[in-house]
């Protein structure tokens, strides 16, 4: 038996072929997600335990946790703090660490580096061992700083320069002092790090006489663990807390280990997704080469062989594609996997060097899908095949489905198709946290159970189609015929392609409503004509609100000031603004009481104002995080939304409290309204800082809109796999297909029809069998789409289904485009059969 397995695997290498395609994509897929996603991972932990070697102990503040009644770090690090780590026995020296965002400009005015990888720091002392200087000298002062020889390279500067940088909003041009080396894994992902002389970056990033971090190097002999036994004893253990460097790399390793575990996870979702419908595929070819050998297996079971041994042979050819897609995909995954890292570069990021990192798990892995998959999805054709009996099987009263088996089949997916709407609509119901679980669950049941009714779908579906393939004539005819022949194998073959299209119009439909409400939601609580905010979403400095308020033309503007406070014994945030002009800069609409930001009297959100059983006229008590205390009253209670869902407090009450003040953006009312000439005032006033940007309400729908395309466009990108393995699927049901009715061809060829109108057959057979597909996949996208939009309809008023029509026409556009370009070759061998040979095949 173990013969004829092989015999037959080596008899149907060309009919094979396609799934062996379908499982080495599905298993490419996969190992190369795994080799991508360990090889950046191992590089940015190489590179993050390089940034540690000059740490063998730090010193950081201990924060307050959520049950106490202070706000924030508990005590800063301050020299005090540093001097006494400095002479603890064992302490060779001490640094202490300043850090912040700080974005560099090249020589045209454009930022460099990523938005969220732009960083500053303090250069210590005139000999800074964690950043070896390849050229120039320690900065002296304000007016110097140093530069990253990666970012000075790429923005043109050299030493003696003028740098045009910033740090939370006016632009500052220091000269360029020097050019050093760094293991910093952020600018050996294309970022930027900027340092200064550790007065400047104190006062800079608002840390005057403080430090973030104070990093102990061991004198000879002594360990890191002892070093941190002799801070802990010098330093008070309720302010700080002390790591050691080792445990600081580990810390790291593990977090850019959980930070790549979402990625990862992802990319296996889609892949999964690829091989599941590769499931199809392999299912469809198997009972396709089963029914053609039903006789030789049974001749095989008449001459002694059991029907173990019969399923056995069929899951050890199963057995043999696997290993062979497994093999191949592994070298495939290999390619894409590297392809993926230099793919980064595109966006704008890179990845530390570092080789590729292909593990035995990856290998064990690619193996173990490619044959796991293949030999699960041929089980079921190989155990039907061994249940029929010999005598049966050889006069062919097997071949059609029994009334009972097809009642059984639908009354099944009915169940499944009811039970999965039902789930799905209750779910509806619930709230957006809770619903999650059963709204997947729902999905599940619903697409297993349009897979099992598929055959009884296809008839009146395809019959739709009939007006329109009457205008071929006798091939039109035919290719419908086709089609619902054999309602099973049509079914499995429409399902692989609706599966992906499922996907992408439910994503598609989430994407435009999501897009749509947030416009509306910009325009509708907005009556500023420009945001001002830093490109990273760091907070800006208080001097940009001034300069703004300053400018010619500005009629109102607004800093929007956060802050965290206590209140009734939990973290609430506060948003400080300007009570004066936010009634000109906002619409909000309100639920009780007025809409009023003045002295003691606050404007809540419903939510806050729920959770603490507020209403107009209530009075409370907020703790600041300076420690003190004042009564607020509720003037009003207004809908929140995405954009305002805060208390809002006057900037007067609230900034004496805050002992750094920063603005998260401000928001701008000009005489003359949005126009090119306002916004250029704006950003010349701001000195053309280019970590600031200016954005008008059209900016700010462009930047959502950009958002949801990416996405959606990555998200198309990695289900296009899915897609292709369903191409297979047609290509390969429609080539099995062709062998299959060689016979019936060849007396169609003898009785007048040309080759011609064969090709013309097998086409429409394959556009038929893609649309009916693609409009299960469409429907189905747009209900799933519809549900999770009532879900996000609780979290956001302005929510409404939005049907992306010329979308989804491009959708059933692609399925019959598929369709098309699937039947091309074996249409071409259908219409190539020798007529008399094709009559006499058996």
């Amino acid at each position: 038996m173990f013969r004829t397995a092989l015999r037959n695997v080596l008899a149907h290498k060309a009919r094979l072929l396609m799934t062996v395609l379908a499982v080495m994509l599905g298993v490419a897929f996969v190992s190369g997600t795994l080799v991508f996603t360990n090889t950046v991972s191992d590089a940015y932990q190489k590179s993050s335990a390089k940034g540690f070697d000059q740490v063998d102990v730090a010193v950081q503040p201990k924060y307050q946790d959520s049950k106490g009644d202070q706000v924030g770090k508990l005590s800063d690090l301050t020299q005090g703090v540093l001097d006494k780590a400095a002479k603890v026995p064992g302490a060779a020296s001490a640094t202490g660490v300043v850090s912040g965002f700080t974005a560099v400009a090249d020589k045209d005015g454009k930022l460099v580096g990523g938005d969220w990888q732009s960083n500053g720091g303090n250069y210590w002392s005139t000999k800074d061992a964690r950043y070896p200087l390849v050229s120039g000298h320690a900065p002296r002062g304000a007016g110097e700083v140093l530069l990253d020889s990666r970012t000075a390279e790429r923005a043109g500067y050299r030493v003696g320069d003028t740098v045009r940088l910033s740090v939370n909003g006016p632009v500052l041009t220091p000269t360029l002092a020097g050019i050093f080396t760094t293991d910093d894994g952020n600018v050996s992902a294309g970022g930027s790090l900027a340092l200064f002389d550790t007065p400047t970056a104190q006062k800079l990033f608002d840390k005057a006489g403080t430090y973030d971090e104070i990093d102990v190097k061991a004198a000879a002999g002594t360990s890191q663990s002892a070093l941190k036994a002799e801070l802990d004893k010098a330093l008070p253990a309720h302010l700080v807390e002390t790591t050691t460097g080792k445990q600081l790399a580990d810390d790291q390793a593990k977090q850019i280990a959980a930070s790549m575990s979402g990625l990862k996870q992802a990319l296996l979702v889609f892949a999964g997704i690829a091989l599941f419908v590769g499931t199809f595929i392999i299912a469809n070819t198997f009972t396709m080469l089963v029914a053609q050998r039903t006789r030789e297996l049974a001749l095989l079971r008449a001459v002694g062989a059991s029907r173990r041994q019969v399923t056995r042979s069929v899951l050890i050819e199963a057995f043999a594609v696997g290993a062979v897609a497994g093999v191949a995909g592994l070298a495939a995954g290999v390619g894409i996997g590297a392809g993926l890292r230099s793919l980064l570069g595109s966006f704008g990021a890179s990845v530390p060097d570092g080789p590729l990192v292909i593990t035995p798990g990856t290998v064990m892995s690619a193996l173990a899908v490619g044959i796991l998959i293949t030999m699960l999805a041929a089980w079921l054709p190989a155990r039907r095949a061994a249940k029929i009996p010999p005598v049966a099987a050889m006069s062919s009263v097997h071949a059609k489905a029994t009334t009972k088996s097809l009642v059984l089949r639908n009354t099944f997916g009915a169940l499944f198709a009811g039970a999965g709407i039902a789930v799905v609509l209750a779910a509806t119901t619930m709230s957006a946290d809770s619903a999650q679980a059963p709204m997947g669950i729902g999905a599940v049941l619903l697409i297993i159970g349009v897979f099992i009714l598929t055959p009884l779908l296809s008839r009146p579906l395809i019959a739709a189609a009939a007006p329109v393939l009457r205008v071929f004539g006798v091939s039109g005819k035919l290719a419908r015929q086709n089609s619902v022949r054999n309602p099973r194998r049509t079914a499995a073959t429409a399902s692989a392609l609706m599966i992906g299209l499922t996907l992408i119009t439910g994503m598609t439909v989430m994407a435009g409503s999501l897009q749509t409400a947030i416009d509306k939601m910009a325009s509708s609580s907005l009556r500023a004509d420009y945001v001002v905010s830093m490109t990273n979403g760091d907070p800006l400095s208080p001097d940009v609100a001034k300069k703004i308020a300053a400018t010619d033309g500005v009629t109102d503007s607004s800093p929007l000031r956060r802050a965290v406070s206590r209140i009734d014994g939990s973290n609430e945030v506060l948003t400080g603004v300007n009570g004066s002009a936010i009634g000109a800069l906002t619409h909000l609409e309100m639920e009780q009481g007025t809409f009023e930001v003045s002295g003691s009297r606050v404007t809540v959100d419903e939510d806050t104002a729920k959770s603490h059983g507020w209403k107009a006229g209530s009075v409370f008590t907020v703790r600041y995080e300076d420690g003190k205390r004042q009564k607020l009253t509720v003037a009003g209670v207004y809908k929140g939304n995405e954009m305002f869902k805060e208390i809002l407090v006057d900037n007067k009450a609230l900034t004496p409290h805050l002992p750094h003040p920063t603005d998260s953006d401000v928001m701008v009312k000009t005489a003359g309204g949005a126009s090119s000439a306002t916004k250029d005032r704006l950003v010349k006033a701001l000195d053309s800082n280019p970590a600031i940007r200016v954005q008008d309400k059209q900016d700010i729908s462009n930047a959502i809109a950009k958002i949801f395309t990416t996405m959606l466009n990555m998200l198309y990108g990695l289900l296009g796999m899915a897609v292709i393995v369903a191409v297979l699927g047609v290509i390969n049901t429609l080539a099995m297909s062709v062998f299959e009715r060689s016979q019936e061809i060849g007396m169609l060829r003898a009785i007048g029809l040309d080759r011609k109108a064969v090709k013309r057959m097998v086409r429409l057979e394959s556009l038929v069998i893609s649309l009916f597909g693609g409009v299960l996949g469409v429907g189905l996208g747009v209900f799933f789409g519809w549900a999770a939009g009532q879900l996000l309809g609780t979290k956001m008023p302005t929510y409404e289904l939005v049907l992306p029509w010329g979308r989804m026409a491009v959708f059933l556009l692609l399925a019959g485009a598929v369709g098309v370009l699937a039947a091309l070759w074996p249409a071409r061998r259908a219409a190539r059969l020798n007529m008399l040979t094709a009559i006499k095949a058996e």
